[in-house]
């Protein structure tokens, strides 16, 4: 019961009788303070020169309080919105009497001037309805209590405030350049070349300047908190306790609020937090950001032709971390070029050249009536992609490297559209033959493994014996050496892949031997081959080709083999 008692005596003891001030940035604990700011995420105070994050819920308003306590006080006030738009009011009352400093030579504690006079309706200095961020100055403010209003009456949101007593030497948001517009010098069918005007921050005043760019397909952003309120989760806040339930300050992060480091990735949000609860995983948004230091200039790539893009710009105080948004701007990427449609003919092989990450449209349209129709596409280089559309109607897409075959179902009077697609690492080049008779194949079959395997126990100085796979079909294989440098690596080997390639490119002095080979047991259908008069020491590159009925030849992967320097 004493114990009790004395605690009752400790609470209802006058919060003025051990007064305390406001802290300002001139005490020691309010500088250990501001360095974790999160010390402010759940206060009612907003600290002088420092910017605080915090949250809203929709239609549950929020009130800050701060003190100016000198008359003709230069104050400045900044209000952030992120994902929401805010309503939000400063506005000001006297500082009672015996608040003034006089008398015991210090002010009250801000708590007890706040129960003194918030019941007081205050002076309105300045009020906003917007999701711009937007500034409260003055270069000279009566002294008084402060009380910032805010309210969102769409959706739970998270905001920053920044207020200060000394604007002019603070200068934590980067100024804009007197034209603060993005420009678009370039525009292609892939890519938009951006130029915009330095920050005086970075230029005059020398200080840590990085800018990041915003590329979006829906609108401009404002601030680079509403960018990173959106790369989290649009519901995140539903994982968010109901007011009035006691959560660290720590644990921001899980409401989707960004994280001050790493500042330069994509932020998401807490999967799980101390509540117990997940938070459920969403397709991430097509937005992306990217800071690329101090340059002026930055083309973004990867982009689809025909699309309207929005792009937006901020400097970023890399010291404060706080930024400012430059005018964002648009830009519709230009059209594909019109393709030429090429017209395959019946039993005829035709040549085709893609450019890297291009395309090209081919029709066949068949004279007769047909029950099938075949395609073979020998892919020389890389693998492409193929689709086939007949009448419209998608029949096939595959990915083809090498030699393919595929047989469809015919339809009377139908026309087919074929579309080739290349490769991402550099040109493609193919040939393609489309046939209405079933007989009429002008490539040959190759084995699923057209691999070259040399036997190292059978190499002596002046030969080598290999081995290769054949089919059940009867085909003329031709065997090819060429002498190369030991420098000579599986690099320019690939280079040189060609598999369109035929014999009539080589040199008649690298020409080794031509057989017929064939086995109608596909296990039996290995043939070897014994190469003699070659110099010791050397290494050499062997290539096959099997010939078909209509003359078209496929390469092998070539092999690179070395003789025995001594014997």
């Amino acid at each position: 019961m004493l114990l009790l008692h004395c605690l009752l005596l400790l609470l209802l003891l006058p919060l003025g009788s051990r007064p305390q001030k406001f802290p300002t940035r001139d005490e020691e604990l309010f500088q250990m303070q501001i360095r974790d700011k999160a010390f402010f995420h759940d206060s009612s105070v907003i600290p002088d020169g420092a910017e605080i994050s915090s949250y809203l819920f929709r239609d549950t308003p929020k009130r800050y309080f701060f003190v100016v306590e000198e008359d003709n006080t230069p104050l400045a006030v900044t209000v952030t919105p992120c994902d929401a738009p805010l309503e939000w009011k400063l506005s000001v009352q006297e500082l009672p009497e015996e608040a003034s400093g006089e008398g015991s030579g210090d002010p009250e504690p801000l708590e007890q001037q706040k129960q003194q006079i918030t019941s007081e309706e205050g002076t309105e200095l300045f009020s906003y309805k917007g999701n711009d961020v937007e500034y409260f100055v003055s270069s000279s403010s009566p002294s008084g209590l402060y009380q910032l209003d805010l309210l969102s009456t769409e959706k739970d949101t998270h905001f920053k405030v920044y207020a200060t007593t000394t604007p002019e030497s603070d200068q934590p948001y980067p100024e804009l350049p007197y034209d603060p517009r993005i420009d678009v010098t370039s525009l292609g069918r892939t890519t938009v070349t951006l130029a915009w005007k330095p920050s005086p921050t970075a230029s005059l005043l020398k200080q840590p300047i990085q800018y990041c760019i915003v590329i979006n397909k829906e609108h401009n952003f404002k601030s680079l908190c509403a960018v990173e309120a959106k790369l989290s989760s649009d519901d995140a806040f539903m994982m968010a306790p109901k007011p009035g339930l006691d959560f660290s300050p720590f644990d921001f992060a899980h409401f989707g609020f960004p994280v001050d480091n790493n500042s330069g990735k994509e932020r998401g949000f807490l999967k799980s937090s101390k509540f117990g609860r997940q938070t459920p995983s969403k397709p991430r948004v097509d937005l992306h950001k990217i800071c690329i230091g101090n340059k002026n200039i930055f083309t973004v790539s990867d982009l689809k032709p025909d699309t309207q893009y929005y792009f937006d710009m901020f400097a970023v105080n890399t010291n404060t971390n706080m930024s400012t948004a430059y005018v964002g701007t648009f830009a519709r990427t230009k059209e594909e070029a019109k393709q030429k449609t090429v017209e395959l003919k019946d039993g005829k092989v035709t040549d085709v050249f893609i450019k890297r990450k291009g395309a090209k449209f081919l029709r066949f349209a068949p004279v007769s009536s047909h029950q099938k129709v075949t395609f073979s596409i020998h892919s020389c280089l890389d693998a492409v992609q193929i689709q086939v559309r007949r009448d419209g109607k998608l029949l096939l897409s595959q990915s083809v490297e090498g030699v393919r075959q595929f047989q469809l179902r015919g339809k009377a009077k139908a026309k087919y559209l074929i579309r080739l697609k290349g490769s991402k690492k550099g040109a493609s080049m193919l040939k393609i033959l489309a046939t209405t008779r079933p007989n009429k194949q002008s490539f040959p079959s190759l084995p699923e493994d057209t691999r070259i395997k040399a036997f190292d126990k059978l190499r002596t100085c002046s030969s080598v014996t290999v081995a290769w796979l054949g089919t059940q079909e009867r085909n003329k294989f031709c065997i090819y050496k060429r002498e190369v440098d030991d420098s000579y690596n599986e690099e320019q080997k690939k280079r040189e892949q060609n598999q369109c390639l035929g014999p009539d490119t080589r040199k008649k002095s690298e020409k080794v031997l031509c057989k017929y080979f064939h086995s109608q047991n596909i296990q039996k259908a290995v043939t070897t081959e014994t190469i003699r008069g070659l110099q010791p020491g050397k290494s050499y590159l062997l290539d096959v080709y099997v010939i078909g009925h209509g003359g078209h030849s496929v390469k092998y992967q070539s092999k690179l083999v070395k003789t025995r320097k001594f014997c």
